[in-house]
């Protein structure tokens, strides 16, 4: 049983290699287990198609973020700047692997919207990564005693595509959108959605 488990870590390890490196659809599960030292059988004895392997990618990813974001807005009175903290904290990630792993995700994004079959799975694991900025979201809106314009799971989706098509631009006009500024238009999307929040009578 352990063994069968390093397998199937080591075979994510690769596949997120050479998703990253070559994109979802050039890259294939021989190409995978190559990379990964094992036949294409082992793959599939893992995984269900390639489309499985890539969601193990995005789970494991998903996985070793969480624990980071809730300690960051676990760990502080002040959730405004762990929100900025954690948004500062992406765009360094992103800085490491620049046109890699968002590139992929917004290639497997488009492939999902045309395969709907996927899309529950897609949805699922892309709320485990929203849900906590929702609460935390909330817990603000609590802080400063404000309603919030809209349900806080909506102003996340609405923040968390925007800081996508941020780091969508930045691949490709890299002179307008510096490393800076997602940080910088986060913290002005705040300070607005502070003034538009409405105070309890």
């Amino acid at each position: 049983m352990e063994r069968q488990a390093q397998t199937r870590l080591e075979l994510i390890e690769a596949a997120e290699r050479l998703f990253i490196r070559q994109g979802f659809h050039p890259t294939s599960l021989d190409a995978v287990a190559a990379q990964a030292g094992y036949t294409k059988g082992a793959v599939y004895s893992n995984f269900a198609s390639k489309e499985d392997l890539f969601f193990a990618v995005y789970e494991r990813r998903v996985a070793a973020f969480l624990p980071e974001l809730e300690r960051t807005l676990a760990g502080t009175d002040d959730i405004r700047a762990a929100l900025l903290a954690v948004t500062s904290a992406h765009r360094a990630r992103r800085e490491r692997e620049p046109d890699g792993w968002l590139a992929v995700f917004l290639e497997f994004w488009t492939y999902v919207l045309r395969h709907p079959e996927h899309r529950a799975r897609f949805a699922e694991i892309h709320a485990r990564y929203t849900e906590p900025f929702a609460q935390a979201l909330s817990c603000w809106a609590e802080e400063q005693r404000v309603e919030l314009p809209l349900d806080p799971r909506r102003l996340t989706v609405a923040s968390t595509v925007f800081a996508l098509g941020m780091g969508l631009e930045r691949l490709t006009q890299p002179e307008l959108i510096d490393a800076d500024s997602t940080v910088e238009v986060q913290r002005l999307w705040l300070d607005g959605l502070l003034a538009q929040a409405r105070r309890p009578v």
